[in-house]
Order: structure tokens, then sequence, then C-alpha cells
């Protein structure tokens, strides 16, 4: 609980920062059992992520409670054993030995689905900062595009093109929801920038294992 008060009084942006500085990553390379990916702070910038969804409203829903599930998923198995959990590349590891790792309701494909929302996530600030007169819903759309939709079947791209771009905030709305009360744009912008330099590599790093355990090429059911 002390934890979440201290997240509470920062922006969704800076926490996804905190989290992903003090995160020890190893690249896989050539000796990808070396690879730690600690599973509560990856937990911790995917709720960061979910919340920066969060504002641009009810139409990110299926995708929020995608990311909800899958992070509660993965908190479920940690807590049941924390030394053998405490490492997302462990659960991969462990699940694709026994072959369960793509089963819908295993832990391996909670870490691929929520490494795809947050490609999600960094394509639409890449797009905003790259470009903020874009209209939020071409940035959205195009984020969507290029991240979510190769992985996902028919019913659920239709269901997005009709259902999630219809409610999309304008760019100053959106902007003005992330800077918060007491933001200015100059910060959110220095934030971005900074998330953006962090989260691509680290994801880059989370394929690259996905890859190893022939995880990357999985799609909805």
């Amino acid at each position: 609980m002390k934890r979440k008060r201290e997240l509470e009084k920062v922006s969704e942006i800076k926490s996804a920062i905190e989290e992903l500085s003090v995160m020890v990553r190893l690249k896989p390379g050539d000796n990808h059992d070396a690879a730690h990916i600690p599973t509560k702070p990856f937990l911790h910038v995917c709720n960061s992520v979910l919340q920066v969804l969060d504002k641009i409203g009810p139409t990110m829903a299926v995708l929020r409670q995608d990311i909800h599930q899958n992070i509660q998923r993965l908190e479920i198995v940690h807590e049941s054993d924390p030394s053998l959990y405490s490492n997302l590349v462990e659960i991969l590891k462990k699940e694709a030995s026994e072959g369960n790792a793509r089963k819908n309701t295993s832990s391996s494909k909670a870490v691929v689905w929520l490494t795809r929302a947050m490609d999600f996530t960094l394509a639409l600030l890449q797009k905003l900062a790259t470009d903020p007169e874009q209209s939020m819903e071409e940035a959205v759309e195009e984020s969507y595009n290029i991240t979510l939709k190769p992985w996902h079947g028919w019913i659920s791209s239709a269901a997005f093109k009709v259902v999630a771009l219809k409610l999309v905030p304008d760019n100053k709305t959106f902007t003005d929801l992330l800077m918060g009360k007491d933001g200015s744009n100059d910060t959110l912008k220095e934030e971005t920038q900074t998330l953006i330099t962090l989260l691509s590599p680290f994801l880059e790093e989370i394929h690259s294992i996905m890859r190893v355990y022939k995880m990357d090429k999985v799609k909805s059911t």
C-alpha cells in the first residue's frame, strides 16, 4: 500500500521511468539463460502503462481489461512461488520445457500480450512526440496497425475499427490528462522522451527472449 501511495504522487509516465531505471537487465545474446527480467518491476511498468492507456478513455477498455487480467495472472504465479517466478525468463523457460507455453491460460502468453500492449503504448508515444500535430485518432490507429493488429484475429481487428477509434480524445485533452494539475508541457515532453529511450531497448530485449522460446509469433484465438 505504501508503494501504491508513493506512485500515486507522480505521473504515470514518471512511474514507468522510475521502474525502468532501477531494473537490472542482461541481454540474452548467446547466453539467454543468463537473462534476468524481474517479475515485480515488470508488472509495475505494465501498471504504469495501463494508467497511460486510461487517459485515452473508454475506447481502450478491451485492451486495458486484457492488460489487467494478464497482470493478475502473473501476480498469482509470482505469489505462489516468488523464488521460482521472480524472473520472467524462468517462467518462459519452464513453461516451454513443459509444453504449456502456448496454452491460453499460460503465464508465457500473459508476458507476450503485456509486451505487445507496451509496444502499442511506445509506438503511440513515439508518434505523438515526433508529430504533435497528428490527430490522436490517426496516431492510435497507426500504432495499433503496427503493433497489435498483426496478432489479432479479424473479429478483434474489426471491433477495434468500429469501437476503439470512436471516443479517442483530441491531442490537447490527452496531453493535459498526462500532465496532471501541476505538470507542464516541457516536463511532459522531457519525461516522454526519457520513457521512450528506456522502454525501447527493454522491449527489444523481451522480444529477443520471446523469439528464443518461440513465443514471438503467437496470435490471439
